[in-house]
């Protein structure tokens, strides 16, 4: 799971890459449920980057996305977002993987 440190490294990721953006915090029970299983996640979709995007610290980020429930997850492909799995309630690995199933299958 990358970790970007400024506005611009995050940026980069989005305009030039496949990416999934896994919005969170470390306040968020939810979050705290769902990030143990990310590892798992994050190999079994190796084409994709997995950017970890803390709420907090890019709020004004969130706020342009329409993130307003976390944990939330957007995917971007070269600039384009290409699905999202955003809302306010608590996500499975099983809702993250169907979901991120689902996106990869639209881009085949």
């Amino acid at each position: 799971m990358i970790i970007p440190s400024s506005l611009e490294e995050l940026a980069g990721y989005v305009e030039n890459d496949s990416c999934v953006f896994f919005f969170t915090a470390d306040w968020c029970g939810d979050c705290v449920y769902i990030k143990p299983v990310m590892p798992e996640i994050e190999a079994a979709f190796p084409n994709f980057k997995f950017i970890q995007v803390d709420r907090d610290a890019y709020i004004d980020l969130c706020s342009d996305w329409a993130v307003f429930g976390i944990p939330s997850f957007i995917v971007t492909v070269n600039g384009k977002e290409q699905g999202r799995l955003v809302n306010k309630e608590r996500k499975t690995k099983e809702d993250v993987v169907t979901f991120l199933t689902e996106v990869t299958d639209t881009l085949n």
